[in-house]
């Protein structure tokens, strides 16, 4: 049976997440005497008000007590947004009031922001984000920086979910659980390996990509759209951040690519991307504990899977 958080564990979660913000902020410096917590789902997002800073402090966690392994992707995501901020894209970039590093205190590792207001009243065109995105390709092309290969995947967290799956018959049955091991034992050394990955799609670029769906994670702020929450930055195919989003969307991102002179999408790429991100969907339930929602969220994703050819149709797929 599983044990999921409950309401009350929940707050308690928030509220120390919020305490170890505003103690960290004080210590840096800041004043905070108003702290609002603007979000609350996979990470804790506080003002620190009055200061115009957020923490962002992130707790559904696939391993909790790595908080080395978090302060490392924190510290990617920190170095890429400065960097794009100093080439002129439009992105919301780390707060200059504080040292540009993640901050460990009571358990959870956070990172400090400016506070941007948004505009409320503009709906999110996703397709036009879409079309935006090849921009966003662009820029990061020249970023100078180191970046692992395809870690937005995480590759771990896919191998321990499904063998913590077992487990939870109640979250996925075990015919699913098997369609999932299959087809993860024909993804898996295309995502630990960059190699493997260039020998099976030669002639596609791997560059720096946002990692998370940034179609998704485009800020609309009162003076403008802005890039935002490159949480999982990555190398990788620019078709991973186009992953399970569908034609309209893609055909957008090509038309921006075909202005900007750059790669339109690669179709048999954009099947493995498809295919990789069900698996983390199926990953994703194992974290229902810390995030009850997560099986509703989930589940139309999960139906949605079950009717589609094993590996998204790849044309080498068993």
């Amino acid at each position: 049976m599983t044990t999921y958080l409950t309401p009350q564990q929940r707050a308690d979660r928030t509220s120390s997440a919020v305490a170890a913000a505003v103690a960290a902020g004080r210590e840096l410096g800041l004043t905070v005497t108003e702290p609002t917590v603007l979000h609350d789902v996979f990470s804790v997002v506080v003002h620190l008000a009055p200061s115009p800073i957020v923490a962002r402090i992130p707790v559904v966690l696939p391993r909790p007590d790595d908080l080395t392994a978090l302060a490392g992707r924190q510290q990617d995501e920190l170095e890429v947004t400065r960097w794009l901020a100093d080439q002129g894209v439009p992105v919301i970039a780390p707060s200059p009031l504080v040292p540009r590093e993640p901050v460990r205190r009571e358990g959870f590792s956070m990172t400090f922001w400016p506070f941007v207001e948004e505009d409320r009243d503009k709906e999110p065109d996703y397709v036009a984000n879409a079309g935006s995105v090849a921009r966003l390709h662009a820029a990061l092309r020249g970023y100078p920086g180191r970046l692992e290969f395809l870690s937005a995947a995480d590759p771990r967290f896919i191998e321990d979910s499904l063998a913590q799956l077992d487990q939870h018959p109640e979250l996925l049955g075990a015919a699913d659980l098997d369609r999932a091991r299959r087809e993860w034992r024909f993804l898996e050394p295309l995502v630990r390996s960059r190699g493997a990955f260039e020998a099976r799609f030669p002639g596609v670029d791997l560059q720096p990509i946002h990692g998370d769906s940034p179609p998704a994670n485009i800020f609309h702020s009162v003076d403008g759209d802005l890039y935002s929450d490159f949480e999982l930055v990555t190398l990788g195919p620019v078709e991973w951040d186009l992953a399970a989003l569908g034609s309209e969307h893609e055909a957008a991102y090509d038309r921006g690519a075909r202005r900007l002179g750059t790669r339109p999408l690669d179709q048999e790429v954009l099947a493995f991307v498809n295919a990789l991100g069900m698996l983390r969907v199926v990953a994703t339930l194992t974290l229902a504990p810390q995030l009850p929602e997560l099986v509703e969220y989930l589940r139309p994703a999960v139906d949605h899977w079950r009717t589609t050819p094993l590996a998204a149709g790849m044309s080498d797929a068993p």
